[in-house]
């Protein structure tokens, strides 16, 4: 559709009011000519979405007039309201992004394509749709931070006008902005963005429980006003007293902000009735003093230190170490003289815009004066890039988006180096997560760590304010077991993406040695296959080179046997021997493999006899030769392989025990303790029979080999209160 040419004296005009509130929002800030072309936008996009219709049964365009008006809160540039106002135009429309670059720019086209969602395309199921748009909204973000405030404004409207949905789209939708979109206004420090959109998810996922709790907050007591107003009177004499201009606000709590308190801090004292819980999360009166200049944030602090005590452990200085968005203040807890606790924020004039606008602030300075507003774009552009780096080591967009997921948790520690470097890691972060921050090649190489001097294992969780040195070793790889701990998103990809190319490296080297014995046991070799049939093979089965097809082979994926006569045409000299007759063993140094795994029905261990399965998409899986499921295993004698333990095996191997106790007081304990003192660690115990006489626990436990595993038998079957052991 080649663009409208809209003509002033015949404008398409079907929202005046619309287009005139917007118009009336730009004034202060816009010179006229880019008012004009803002007009011309919306005049363009008027005409493109002519006929089409909201769920309310508003005309279409009312909803990119809406999104703009959002971004003109804001502040934003006229390229960044052109592309909100079109940003559904070449998903919904006619319109092309010629037309759109031709008319207003290629700045406005490259916004509205990052926007722009990929529902045109095929996709599996929705999740899948759903995350690979995000990860394109997301490298197109890398390029212009602007994608994701026109993003973010437009889901903001739909969250305000989510009430025309039908319930399971409200649901779906409300889900998807509280676990995606609300963290990631956080995480770019637009607070207000963040609160609207927490409070309006929660109303459409829980719309009696917002109601209820709405109303609760709108009838406060009228001491509790009172209360609240006398302390503002206090804390407001105090400061002039100190001769600090100030401007002074109480902070009126959201529901969702009251709703996650119930749910996660405030739990009901003994004897206590649920219903009290709400009273408890109230009972907090909330200021925040805004001052003119980080200087006096202390002097203020000092004044309402002096006037209400502070609460032992809940001061935190965020201006001396801002979070990872860039956000500035002091927070602190006082003593109130009605009994409650009064949370006091103080910060200044700059500090309360970046608070609460992030990184859409530096659209208002339009200079580089502004350091904070600055500060919080390279911040943002920080983040961008590891989500980058994270992106392309990523197996799927499915993989990309849990993994920024878990990136935007809402708090953070914040951690140093040996040299004073600050970082800030998620809440639960441990010393592995901290490695990776400082650089993938040290999480890879990491052993172990020293945490305020004092020598720590990987998975140590760590604390705001510890100083942490990484321990490396040239030896060391990741395992597998790591990503059972790590909590930050660039360690979880880096780990997979080691692993997935240790295991494609690990596979290709078996596949070649079971298609080698495949082929011996015809009296042929790799190296005799002619080059001809080895392409025309690869190519039948679209496979791109040799290394793929033994990367198959390993992973079980295709029978050695088949690629071995199907390479040979059936032109063998012999009709061959039995399957991996004549093959080389496979030998187990270890519980490191990539494409050996070790059966969970058996649990073997070195110096146990062992047969190799070659079972479809986990390649070798090892069983020892008393496994409950040999029978049926023994069904596909093609997918046999032949493997034994090296003479020197290093690892930890998981094993299983069935004990039988006496039903006293401390019998857990006894066992845990004889365990231990053999030098193996518990996985997990379960009991699965108890009476009144004697009860059958289960361990999983870890142990070197079989002789260890009858070292810790022994150990516990000495103990008075046992009565039987054996292994599972």
């Amino acid at each position: 559709m080649p663009i409208v040419s809209v003509s002033a004296e015949a404008p398409f005009d079907p929202c005046p009011e619309a287009i005139e509130a917007l118009l009336a929002k730009l004034r202060p800030y816009l010179p006229s000519e880019q008012i004009l072309t803002v007009q011309r936008a919306y005049h363009v996009g008027a005409v493109a979405h002519h006929g089409q219709t909201r769920k309310s049964g508003e005309p279409y365009i009312t909803h990119p007039l809406a999104v703009a008006g959002i971004l003109a809160e804001l502040g934003m540039d006229v390229e960044t309201l052109c592309a909100a106002i079109l940003h559904d135009a070449l998903e919904d429309t006619q319109l092309g992004r010629e037309a759109i670059s031709g008319e207003f720019g290629e700045a406005v086209a490259e916004l509205v394509d990052g926007v722009t969602k990929l529902d045109k395309l095929s996709f599996r199921d929705r999740n899948e749709a759903m995350a690979e748009s995000f990860r394109k909204m997301l490298l197109a973000m890398a390029r212009d931070l602007r994608v994701i405030l026109i993003k973010l404004a437009d889901r903001l409207h739909n969250m305000r006008t989510i009430g025309s949905m039908a319930p399971d789209s409200r649901r779906r939708i409300a889900r998807e902005t509280l676990d995606v979109y609300a963290p990631i206004a956080q995480r770019l420090g637009m607070n207000r963005i963040k609160s609207e959109l927490q409070d309006l998810g929660f109303r459409a996922m829980h719309p009696w429980r917002h109601a209820v709790i709405a109303r609760r907050i709108k009838l406060q007591p009228v001491m509790r006003r009172e209360a609240m107003a006398t302390i503002e009177a206090a804390i407001s004499q105090k400061l002039k007293q100190e001769g600090l201009k100030h401007r002074l606000v109480s902070r009126v709590k959201t529901p969702h902000s009251v709703y996650s308190k119930m749910r996660h801090e405030y739990k009901p004292r003994e004897g206590e009735v649920r219903s009290k819980r709400f009273e408890r999360v109230m009972d907090v009166f909330g200021f925040r003093v805004v001052v003119e200049a980080p200087m006096q944030c202390y002097h203020a602090l000092g004044a309402v230190h002096a006037l209400y005590k502070p609460v032992d452990a809940r001061f935190r200085d965020f201006i001396a170490i801002p979070k990872a968005n860039g956000y500035q203040s002091l927070h602190t807890v006082l003593f109130s003289p009605y009994g409650s606790h009064i949370e006091v924020q103080i910060r200044t004039e700059d500090m309360d815009l970046l608070a609460e606008r992030g990184i859409a602030a530096h659209w208002l300075y339009k200079t580089d004066a502004a350091s904070n507003s600055n500060n919080a774009q390279n911040r943002a552009r920080a983040w961008l890039s590891e989500l980058l780096e994270s992106q392309q080591d990523a197996g799927s967009s499915l993989e990309f988006l849990e993994n920024v997921k878990v990136d935007l948790f809402p708090d953070e520690v914040y951690l140093f180096s040996p040299k004073g470097r600050i970082f800030a890691l998620p809440r639960g972060a441990t010393v592995l997560d901290f490695a990776y921050a400082v650089h993938t090649d040290v999480g890879n190489r990491a052993v172990a760590a020293r945490v305020d001097k004092k020598l720590s294992p990987l998975r140590t969780r760590l604390v705001s304010g510890q100083t942490v040195e990484i321990i490396t070793a040239p030896s060391a790889v990741p395992n597998p077991q790591w990503l059972e701990f790590v909590v930050s998103s660039r360690a979880r990809t880096a780990i997979r993406h080691h692993l997935k190319r240790l295991q494609h490296e690990d596979a290709v080297e078996l596949g070649h040695r079971m298609l080698e014995a495949a082929l011996d046991s015809i009296e042929a070799s790799l190296e005799r296959v002619p080059p001809t049939a080895l392409d025309a093979y690869l190519a039948e089965n679209r496979l791109r080179r040799l290394e793929d097809l033994l990367a198959d082979i390993a992973l079980g994926n295709r029978m050695p046997q088949q690629v071995a006569l199907a390479l040979t045409e059936g032109q063998a000299g012999r009709a061959g021997r039995a399957p991996g007759s004549r093959g080389e063993k496979i030998h187990i140094s270890g519980t490191g493999h990539g494409v050996l795994s070790f059966a969970a029905c058996c649990r073997p261990l070195p110096g146990d006899e062992i047969m190799g399965y070659l079972s479809s998409g986990k390649g070798v899986v090892v069983h020892r030769m008393e496994c409950p499921n040999l029978p049926e295993l023994q069904k596909s004698p093609e997918r046999w392989v032949p493997v034994d333990w090296d003479s020197e095996v290093q690892g930890d191997f998981r094993a299983g025990l069935r004990v039988e106790v006496l039903n006293k007081p401390g019998v857990l304990a006894q066992v845990a303790a004889a365990i231990a003192d053999a030098e193996s660690n518990i996985d997990n115990v379960e009991y699965r029979e108890r009476d009144l006489r004697m009860a059958v626990m289960h361990f999983g436990i870890e142990v070197k080999h079989r002789k260890h595993l009858a070292d810790v038998m022994r150990r516990v079957r000495k103990l008075d209160v046992v009565l039987g052991i054996q292994r599972l």
